[in-house]
C-alpha cells in the first residue's frame, strides 16, 4: 500500500552524484541508509500529499515542464528539520526563480483541483534535498560533521520535474524542463542561427 506520493524535482548529473556522495558517506559511516534503502533520487520535493490521483497530475506536470527551463541551483548549507524523522539535507541558496517555480506548479495544480496543504504554500514551503532520514539521535553531531566536509557550494541545474509513489520510491513518470521555445529565441536573438 502506497504511503503517498510527491512531486520531485531532479538534479543535472554532476549535481546529482554530489549529493549522492553525501549519501554514499553517511551510508559508510553507518549513519543513515535510508534514502538508498527506499529507492530514492536526490531530489527537491516540490509537493506531496497521501491522496493524488497520477493521471489527473500527468498532463498538469508535462504541461508545466514544456513551459520551464532548467532551473539553476546552489545548495549552500546543511540543515535538519525539527521533527522526528531526523531529516538532514542540503539547502538551496534561496532565489526568486526557485520559489516562482514551485509556486506556478503549485497554483497550475490548483487549477485542476487539486488541494495543497500547508507546508507547501508559498509563503510556508523550505526547500531541501534530504542526504539523511532516520539517523540516530546520538549521531546528528557526526553526521554534521561528515556533511560540513562537502565542499559548499556545490551548484548545478534542476532537469527534470517527476511524480513518485513511495515507499519504496517508484517513479510513475517524469518530464524533462525543456521551454524550447525560449531557448529557440534566445538562439536568435544571439544570431546563433
Amino acid at each position: 500500500m502506497s504511503e503517498g506520493y510527491a512531486i520531485e524535482l531532479y538534479f543535472d548529473p554532476a549535481l546529482e552524484n554530489q549529493v549522492l556522495k553525501a549519501w554514499n558517506v553517511l551510508a559508510r559511516r553507518q549513519i543513515s541508509t535510508q534514502l538508498i534503502e527506499i529507492e530514492s533520487r536526490p531530489h527537491i520535493t516540490l509537493f506531496s500529499s497521501p491522496f493524488i490521483e497520477p493521471a489527473k497530475l500527468e498532463n498538469v506536470i508535462r504541461t508545466f515542464a514544456s513551459k520551464q527551463e532548467p532551473l539553476a541551483l546552489s545548495f549552500s548549507s546543511i540543515g535538519s528539520l525539527p521533527n522526528d524523522n531526523n531529516v538532514l539535507f542540503l539547502s538551496p541558496t534561496p532565489s526568486v526563480s526557485l520559489l516562482q517555480f514551485q509556486s506556478q506548479l503549485c497554483e497550475a495544480m490548483k487549477k485542476e483541483g487539486v488541494e495543497i496543504g500547508e507546508e507547501y504554500r508559498t509563503d510556508c514551503w523550505v526547500p531541501y534535498c534530504a542526504v539523511a532520514q532516520e539517523a540516530p539521535k546520538t549521531r546528528m553531531a557526526e553526521a554534521f560533521c561528515v556533511l560540513r566536509d562537502l565542499k559548499l557550494p556545490v551548484a548545478g541545474y534542476a532537469m527534470d520535474i517527476g511524480l513518485v509513489e513511495f515507499s519504496p520510491v517508484r517513479e510513475l513518470f517524469s518530464f524533462v524542463l525543456d521551454n524550447s521555445e525560449t531557448y529557440l529565441l534566445q538562439q536568435s536573438s544571439y544570431g546563433l542561427w
